[in-house]
């Protein structure tokens, strides 16, 4: 990270304490579980265990929060799960929201489109929120729940430097400012990124691809008038822009711009602070008519990886978030698919760990997770693929298409500037019992439950373990029941379209496990065995 931006963030954030160095003839402590990297996924899972009563210990070689900056965009589903762990509110307030963008090719727009058109979701389709924020309002609510009880607990400046595998757990070396120590941990979950020490402590590697090109990332703090909208150029007008150039906005008055340089690059010659601005310079001019004042805030290069590891799941040691798989950044699939990767692990976890599930549970976190990341996978590299295409016939494709998008409508869902997240369906997978009911595909089995108006509230709300959800009809049962008499009107089309009742089960990470058009005691208890893996 430069200076620029450590400066300007580092004061907002509170630094993690570390351990005090336990003295050497003790034992090492055993924890339920160690997570081992406090970016938004390892604090996702550390606050997700913690609020659920299951000990999480958060070891980070970090200060503490917001010392690094990657993402920006937190997509509906991601913000569905933070209001879920009770961090929402603030990073709705600070970021910035939006649903609209626009698609450009040379000089002239080809289309505009809405992500979220229809009424009735308590989240927008997006905010914009640099990820030091994002990590920062997590540890706030980590901090809030630890004294309320949780237990959970960070601690910064511990390195990890060894792992010893066995069995029934993983001793873990630790390196401090005070000196070593080791704790031991029933499970040991690694989200320590994409050079994840973990990964090669254990000799294991990504699979998949490496893209020819790189992509210039440059913050730039200005004041500016472009509205709230992601604007995403195909063969820009502006000097030295590349193939292709993408305009967001952050909060701060910090705007995102990426513009594409080829393979063949110096990386020294092209991060030089002159050679940016003129980049920058011909964007605002062709743009805004002039060149605003502006400030260079971060800057960085990256080329494109599509790639995960083979199993997510290696014994008693688990991978998630980048860790586990990597995306190109168009789309916004990194953090967001990060955190349903945590919410996928946490709510099993605590299940095997509370006795109310068997210890094979945890290898659907593989199943749903790795089918996840190959979902996003293949929509990242389609949209790498036309965006940078490497043959002559390819180019001619790509232009056709694009000549075709200004003028007929019909070639516009080919044009792909980078398909944005959506939550992962585990559609027909193990866990999912019958869908009897036949409804709307929005919520189906398997599917993440869409928001809905409830009373003076939303649905999600409601939604926080294995739920019964009732809808014109009655349940009895002695699991946690919403039930819902008058359902509103996006409710209706969202879960019961032609049908005039419903009954769904829903599991602790708010994906539909099963639905019927009628409470059934005996068809209900089948799901939800089946949803714990125990047949």
């Amino acid at each position: 990270m430069n200076a620029p931006f450590r400066d300007r963030y580092s004061l907002a954030f509170t630094l993690y304490p570390y351990a005090k160095v336990p003295a050497q003839d003790e034992a090492p402590v055993r924890h339920p579980v160690v997570i081992v990297g406090g970016g938004p996924v390892g604090l996702g899972i550390a606050l997700d265990l913690g609020l659920k009563g299951t000990p999480a210990l958060v070891l980070d070689d970090h200060e503490g929060a917001g010392l690094g900056s990657r993402a920006i965009c937190f997509s509906k589903r991601t913000l569905d799960i933070a209001r879920r762990l009770g961090a929402s509110g603030p990073m709705v307030d600070k970021g910035v929201v939006w649903s609209k963008g626009r698609v450009f090719y040379g000089d002239g727009q080809l289309f505009q489109f809405d992500l979220l058109p229809e009424e009735g979701h308590r989240h927008p389709a997006f905010i914009n929120l640099q990820q030091p924020y994002f990590e920062k309002f997590l540890v706030e609510r980590i901090e809030a729940a630890q004294a309320e009880g949780a237990p959970i607990e960070i601690r910064g400046r511990n390195r990890v430097s060894a792992i010893e595998r066995f069995e029934d757990h993983t001793r873990v070396e630790i390196e401090t400012p005070d000196g070593p120590y080791a704790v031991e941990a029933d499970y040991l979950i690694a989200c320590d990124g994409a050079r994840s020490p973990i990964r090669d402590m254990m000799g294991l590697d990504f699979e998949g691809r490496v893209f020819e090109d790189n992509f210039l990332i440059a913050d730039v703090h200005m004041k500016a008038d472009f509205p709230t909208e992601r604007w995403f150029w195909f063969e820009p007008p502006f000097k030295n822009s590349g193939q292709s150039a993408l305009l967001h906005k952050q909060p701060d008055d910090i705007w995102r711009i990426d513009f594409q340089l080829g393979w063949d690059i110096d990386r020294e010659l092209e991060l030089e602070p002159e050679r940016i601005r003129a980049r920058v310079d011909a964007m605002l001019s062709s743009q805004a008519g002039e060149v605003p004042e502006y400030e260079l805030h971060w800057t960085s290069i990256y080329t494109f990886q599509c790639r995960r590891m083979e199993n997510f799941r290696h014994g008693r040691v688990f991978f998630a978030g980048d860790s586990a798989h990597q995306v190109s950044p168009f789309g916004a699939r990194g953090a967001n698919s990060g955190m349903q990767d945590a919410e996928n692990l946490a709510w099993k976890l605590h299940a095997v760990l509370s006795g109310e599930a068997p210890e094979t549970l945890l290898d659907s976190y593989h199943d749903e997770r790795s089918h996840g990341a190959d979902e996003n996978i293949l929509n990242s590299s389609r949209a790498t693929d036309f965006m940078t295409p490497k043959s002559e016939q390819s180019t001619i494709f790509r232009n056709a298409v694009l000549d075709l998008a200004r003028k007929h409508e019909f070639a516009r869902p080919l044009v792909n500037s980078g398909r944005l997240s959506v939550p992962c369906s585990y559609e027909g997978m193990d866990l999912f019992g019958p869908d009897a009911l036949g409804g709307p595909a929005v919520t189906a089995p398997g599917r993440a439950c869409v928001d809905a108006p409830v009373g003076n509230g939303y649905l999600l709300d409601h939604l926080t373990g294995f739920t019964l959800l009732s809808i014109g009809t009655e349940a009895e049962t002695s699991m946690d029941q919403v039930h819902i008499a008058d359902p509103s009107p996006e409710l209706r089309a969202r879960y019961l379209e032609e049908a005039g009742q419903a009954v769904y089960l829903i599991r602790p990470d708010q994906h539909v496990a099963a639905r019927w058009p009628a409470f059934d005691a005996t068809e209900v208890e089948a799901a939800m065995q089946k949803a714990l893996g125990k047949c």
